[in-house]
């Protein structure tokens, strides 16, 4: 169960802060709701009904520092597929989107990055369904390692690219972030 003041990640709405536990009445029944405040959408409220299984499943305490640095220091082992058929990369990528695991999401980020510069040397461009796909994982992880390091969001990339920067004088098996 989580508390008022407790930060949480939501969904695909990224981190939330819980401002208020409270009973609402709707249609003649009181229920309790859980009330979020996005950190990163100031003008967002959402409200999670706490009877509401499904719902609050989305609610996902946010990682620790320690657990950041570790999902970063293995962006380098993480394998990185690519999905031909769009259709099933699509469904493949918005499960990975909807379930938060960050580790998922991690290797989905670097499977389209190294798709997308694939595609920049043919001179082509990714398709706009996986561009979006790829700025909303980015958005989702980097504003949750953000949040807990204490940083901008727009900062992440680079402390991720130098996290890995060090581990690479470290390991003469590392594979490049691309």
């Amino acid at each position: 169960m989580f508390h008022v003041n407790d930060t949480v990640v939501y969904g695909t709405t990224g981190v939330c802060l819980i401002t208020d536990i409270s009973e609402k009445e709707f249609y003649g029944k009181k229920i309790k709701y859980y009330t979020l405040k996005p950190i990163y959408q100031k003008a967002s409220v959402i409200f999670v009904p706490m009877n509401n299984a499904k719902l609050k499943s989305k609610m996902r305490p946010v990682l620790s520092a320690t657990e950041i640095y570790s999902i970063i220091r293995s962006f380098s082992d993480v394998e990185e597929g690519w999905i031909e058929n769009d259709n099933a990369r699509r469904e493949r990528f918005s499960e990975i989107l909807k379930s938060g695991e960050r580790k998922d999401l991690v290797r989905m980020i670097k499977s389209l990055c190294a798709h997308r510069e694939t595609q920049k040397e043919n001179g082509r461009k990714l398709h706009a369904s996986d561009e979006r796909i790829l700025n909303e994982a980015q958005k989702l992880l980097y504003e949750e390692f953000a949040h807990v390091l204490k940083i901008e969001p727009e900062q992440v990339l680079s402390l991720i690219l130098n996290e890995i920067s060090v581990e690479e004088k470290d390991n003469t098996n590392y594979t490049a972030l691309k």
